[in-house]
């Protein structure tokens, strides 16, 4: 995947700079660092040809002092080790950042979802789970959806799970509502970018939303619900890119309209009507006030970073930043909300899909936005508190609060 081979690395570096201001001796840096359980597992699955194909799964357990691990479970042909144990760690983080009792992990396959029949994806999902199934669980590690994994594929987690452990609804979030899922986990994620975005622009920038212009890379699940809930706001989407093609519009785009069209045309924006197109890798250089990368890791670079024009940019997709991006970003006075608070409301609403099927009592929609908007805003001041105290970046201040929360449960456990 884009950017894999540097993650790990990447993401060990932002975790030193905030180590640093918090004086952590050598100890508790590597207690941090290194995961609690990596697994790999390899999957025989007879294709649909008859053919016998051999894949290989993931599942990095990186921190549960906090609470079982969370973390969700990816599909891409390019997946390996370090990614998933880079993102892993970030889940840890995450979670602390907006103070929910989970931990981090993350899972995947390495396969390619646009190749393969759904009967395909069922039979892996199965295999990959009844191999894992010993160390999942409501109360060990909670798998969701990810990039190119949704609702569906949580159905088939929860029923091979089920065969062994009995039927355990908490064992999986991001569930078909007719299994246990929650109202607004689909588009929760999308919901806490667009409320993270008004707050920067608003509060700590001190602009006006209405009429702000801003630019997505992905309209998968976060960016197109982020572009949805922003347009409701009164911002307008200016410039799309996705896998498939690109398309861009001065006076904004009808998202609904786009939506749609996506719909209709395999997820991509591409051939969309109402805007003109244009290159996807140009996407970084289109004119906007607002960026959200929403799609791969590792997307903003040395090479990509000097194009972005924006005053704003907003992290959509898991660790789409390099930390050479980063300092060019700082150097030219770009504000940068980091992953791990910016997209945290899916994590948030994953909690409260657990807590419903713990309960057995379910909320309404509105019910699961007015509390995914409170913690988001809690920790949004509780990150500006840290920015402000130390003098640093959004990034390192979130990872500031979550080191800090995570060491003080490593030590209240005897750790």
């Amino acid at each position: 995947m884009t950017g894999a081979m540097n993650l790990f690395d990447s993401v060990s570096r932002q975790f030193d700079e905030a180590a640093d201001i918090l004086g952590l001796s050598q100890d508790i840096r590597e207690l941090l660092k290194i995961p609690y359980r990596e697994i790999t597992v390899a999957m025989p699955i007879r294709m649909d040809d008859g053919t016998l194909k051999v894949f290989k799964g993931y599942r990095v357990q990186h921190n549960g002092v906090r609470g079982p691990q969370k973390g969700g479970l990816r599909f891409h042909p390019d997946l390996d080790l370090d990614e998933v144990r880079a993102l892993a760690s970030l889940m840890t983080w995450k979670t602390a950042v907006v103070n929910i009792p989970f931990g981090g992990a993350k899972g995947g396959i390495q396969c390619d979802p646009a190749k393969m029949s759904q009967h395909e994806l069922e039979m892996l999902t199965r295999r990959y789970i009844s191999k894992l199934s010993m160390v999942l669980g409501p109360t060990r590690d909670v798998p969701a959806p990810d990039l190119n994994t949704n609702a569906q594929t949580m159905a088939w987690v929860l029923d091979e799970y089920g065969r062994k452990n009995g039927y355990q609804p908490a064992c999986v979030t991001g569930k078909p509502i007719e299994l246990g899922g929650s109202q607004g986990r689909e588009a929760a994620t999308g919901k806490g970018v667009a409320l993270c975005t008004r707050e920067a622009w608003t509060k700590v920038l001190g602009k006006e939303l209405k009429g702000a212009r801003v630019a997505l890379q992905g309209f998968g699940n976060v960016g197109g619900f982020a572009a949805t809930f922003l347009g409701e706001m009164g911002a307008r989407v200016v410039a799309v890119a996705d896998r498939g093609g690109a398309v861009r519009r001065t006076e904004g785009l009808e998202v609904t309209a786009l939506s749609d069209h996506a719909r209709r045309h395999q997820g991509t924006v591409a051939g969309f009507p109402g805007g003109e197109a244009f290159d996807p890798a140009e996407i970084w250089a289109q004119p906007c006030d607002i960026l959200i990368p929403a799609a791969l890791s590792g997307v903003l670079t040395q090479a990509t970073a000097p194009a972005v024009t924006a005053r704003l940019i907003v992290e959509g997709a898991s660790a789409p930043t390099t930390p050479e991006a980063d300092r060019i970003f700082r150097d030219k006075g770009i504000l940068l909300l980091p992953d791990i608070l910016a997209n945290a409301g899916g994590v948030i609403v994953s909690y409260f899909e657990w807590v419903q099927n713990l309960q057995q009592l379910f909320w309404t929609e509105a019910e699961v936005f007015e509390k995914e908007e409170k913690i988001l805003l809690q920790s949004f001041q509780d990150v500006q508190e840290r920015v402000r105290q130390h003098g640093c970046t959004w990034r390192v201040g979130a990872l500031v609060l979550a080191l800090g929360r995570v060491t003080k449960a490593n030590s209240l456990r005897g750790w």
